[in-house]
């Protein structure tokens, strides 16, 4: 018993060192790849199409930003943007978003 005790304790704690990615190397990737549609922080839009980013769950960005790599998610522009990030470019901006702050809802 006390070993199923251990084991779920660690897999709790290294969840987060699953899904994490860089903020600051999402931040400088967001000016390069991001900025013109949603702002540098992702919570100013150019155009209410594009959505606010800011405080968005990572996991969610993560998701959306492959499956417009594959072409799951339909979108020219979003598909030129993500075809060249890499994985790990996309767990960074995924954190970097996510940290970001945004009038749409409570943050945590």
């Amino acid at each position: 018993m006390k070993i199923l005790l251990v084991l779920a304790a660690a897999f709790a704690l290294c969840g987060n060192a699953w899904a994490g990615g860089n903020a600051a190397n999402g931040k400088a990737i967001s000016e390069k790849v991001c900025a013109a549609c949603h702002g540098v922080d992702g919570a100013k839009p150019a155009t209410p199409d594009n959505p606010i980013l800011a405080g968005q769950y990572d996991d969610f960005i993560v998701k959306a930003l492959r499956d417009y790599k594959s072409g799951k998610r339909s979108n020219p522009v979003m598909k030129a943007m993500a075809d060249p990030l890499s994985r790990k470019d996309i767990d960074d901006l995924a954190a970097w978003f996510s940290s970001q702050h945004s009038t749409l809802h409570f943050q945590r």
